[in-house]
């Protein structure tokens, strides 16, 4: 395993925003891109994090559940939402950033494991909120494309003075 550089959009947004390919060889190859992005992730304290962000133009996410335990998605695409939430949402690939969006309180994902297994997947909050963040990645759209606003350091400096607790997704 090894840690993959973040791609961040002042320097990489061509590469950011690239349409992934969708997977379709389960191989070694794939376990160890997979490996390496749970490495990097665990290593930059984010939520998820999609192929585009470390380079790999392959539909390919993981994500870090509230247990501490990764979810790898191969495939990942959204077949079903309900509810609604907004709320801060930052990236690994725009540090310092955070804007106010808003999504789906509950998602249902389709994806592939690591081996090409089908399953489907249900997550409400946080974790719901991440499954579209990650595929909108995938698609080469990121958060602020979506935000009704983006936070001035200013009410960022507040926040964080007020003890609000900013989880950076991917």
């Amino acid at each position: 395993m090894a840690l993959r550089t973040i791609l961040k959009r002042d320097t990489d947004e061509e590469s950011l925003r690239k349409k992934s390919r969708p997977v379709t060889v389960f191989d070694k190859r794939l376990h160890m891109m997979l490996d390496d992005m749970v490495e990097t992730l665990k290593d930059s304290g984010g939520v998820g994090l999609a192929g585009p962000q470390v380079g790999i133009l392959r539909r390919i996410v993981v994500i870090e559940r509230e247990d501490g335990s990764i979810l790898e998605l191969v495939n990942p695409s959204i077949i079903d939402e309900a509810g609604e939430q907004e709320g801060l949402e930052g990236c690994l690939s725009l540090p310092g950033i955070w804007g106010v969006v808003k999504r789906p309180m509950t998602v249902t994902i389709k994806a592939q494991d690591r081996n090409g297994n089908e399953f489907t997947e249900t997550a409400s909050g946080l974790i719901g909120r991440c499954f579209i963040h990650e595929c909108e990645h995938l698609d080469g759209i990121l958060f602020v494309d979506r935000a009704s606003r983006v936070l001035t350091e200013e009410e960022l400096q507040q926040l964080e003075e007020e003890g609000e607790e900013l989880e950076e997704e991917a």
